[in-house]
């Protein structure tokens, strides 16, 4: 009879220690999955910065025309490709022709609060020799680099030009910025080859997908 009676004590506390079990491990279950929720319905802000603008018109290229309208009419094909992203919101730190005073450091400023994930300026280059030609890609912080690898080897393949490599240096909007930044020089506006190509639509449309491909591609890395 003791026996009996120890032999299903035995078996109820088999059966609630199982219990116990396999609870604490759907609460463990709800808890990750609950998390891969946020993370995923969590927007990855991404801010576009048009270089300069208004009265700072940037490079005057070959043509006559200038850098700030380049910077924003590629920012704006990017933006457009990154609304379609239902995992990205974009900003952009101007819409026109405005002027922003370097002195204000408005443009990592507001990166910094709407708490972006990501800072993207945008550029065109200029030399006093109109030979010279390529892509490249600025950065400042240890945190950029990785993105601004990734970011370089799109451009480059979108562009056609010759690769430049990325550098870091010392240049606020991606210095002051507290989330990875990264400043890209898509060509030369004063080479005149390469800018009667930056300025048609077909260029721009392509360097902006590889744009959008080279941040998807980072933020997958990082999640």
């Amino acid at each position: 009879m003791i026996k009996n009676i120890l032999c299903i004590t035995l078996v109820i506390l088999t059966i609630l220690l199982l219990s116990a079990c396999n609870s604490t491990s759907d609460n463990s279950n709800d808890k990750k999955n609950h998390s891969n929720d946020v993370k995923n319905h969590t927007p990855f802000k991404v801010v576009i910065d048009p270089g300069h603008g208004g009265t700072d018109v940037g490079a005057t290229g070959a043509s006559g025309k200038h850098e700030k309208d380049f910077t924003l009419s590629l920012s704006k094909k990017v933006k457009k490709l990154l609304e379609q992203e239902p995992r990205i919101q974009v900003y952009m730190t101007r819409a026109d022709d405005r002027f922003i005073s370097q002195e204000s450091r408005y443009r990592p400023k507001y990166a910094n609060n709407i708490d972006a994930d990501l800072f993207i300026s945008i550029h065109g280059n200029t030399f006093s020799d109109p030979e010279v030609s390529g892509a490249e890609t600025f950065y400042y912080h240890k945190n950029s680099r990785h993105f601004a690898e990734i970011i370089q080897q799109h451009i480059v393949e979108a562009t056609g030009f010759k690769d430049r490599g990325i550098m870091k240096k010392d240049l606020f909007v991606v210095k002051d910025t507290k989330m990875p930044a990264a400043l890209l020089e898509i060509g030369y506006l004063t080479n005149p080859q390469d800018e009667s190509k930056m300025w048609t639509d077909d260029f721009q449309n392509r360097v902006a997908a590889s744009i959008v491909e080279g941040i998807k591609e980072y933020q997958e890395s990082v999640e």
